[in-house]
């Protein structure tokens, strides 16, 4: 079931992940809409399954390259993430009490509370990338600077993707010089 969606889901992440300059250990945010997908209306179409099947297919992925994943939820729980516990105690990010499930968090969040080891939610982060599956707007959620990554295939199912990584700021105006690896 969704086999088409789960080849696009590591898909996704792998033509993110060739371009995004992120290290291992470094924290991904994903905003994922199954109603979209199903090319439905945002937020009109929540399928349980579906968000199942595109999260885990992420994570492993994620998971193989040893990147962390954040799960947003919708804007029903604020946009809230879920995340490991041991990523919100690596970053000092303080819990919120909140458990998402299909119509309140998003049937993707409420498979990452499902899947993640031991899932935590908080209220924000500052992940080095980010792939915004639906038009959730994930933007919150990132360091400054968030710079497009642009993939061959940016779409899962119905759903629009649109994918970021984050830089250092350039400071210091004409005459200063930069690191190109920090670009």
């Amino acid at each position: 079931m969704f086999e088409q969606e789960t080849a696009e889901a590591k898909q996704v992440v792998e033509e993110f992940l060739e371009q995004a300059k992120l290290q291992k250990g470094d924290l991904v945010v994903v905003g994922c809409s199954t109603s979209e997908i199903a090319s439905k209306k945002i937020g009109s179409y929540s399928n349980q399954d579906l968000g199942e099947a595109v999260f885990v297919a992420m994570h492993e992925t994620f998971q193989k390259y040893g990147i962390e994943m954040a799960a947003q939820c919708c804007e029903h729980l604020n946009r809230a993430l879920i995340i490991e516990q041991k990523t919100a105690q690596k970053y000092g990010w303080d819990e919120v009490n909140v458990v998402p499930f299909p119509k309140a968090g998003g049937s993707f969040a409420t498979a990452a509370y499902k899947h993640m080891e031991h899932p935590v939610a908080v209220e924000r982060i500052q992940a080095k990338g980010g792939i915004d599956i639906g038009d959730t707007l994930i933007g919150m959620h990132m360091k400054a600077v968030a710079v497009p990554v642009r993939i061959a295939h940016p779409v899962i199912g119905g759903a629009h993707i649109v994918c970021a990584r984050t830089r250092a700021k350039y400071i210091g105006g004409e005459r200063a010089h930069y690191d190109d690896t920090l670009a």
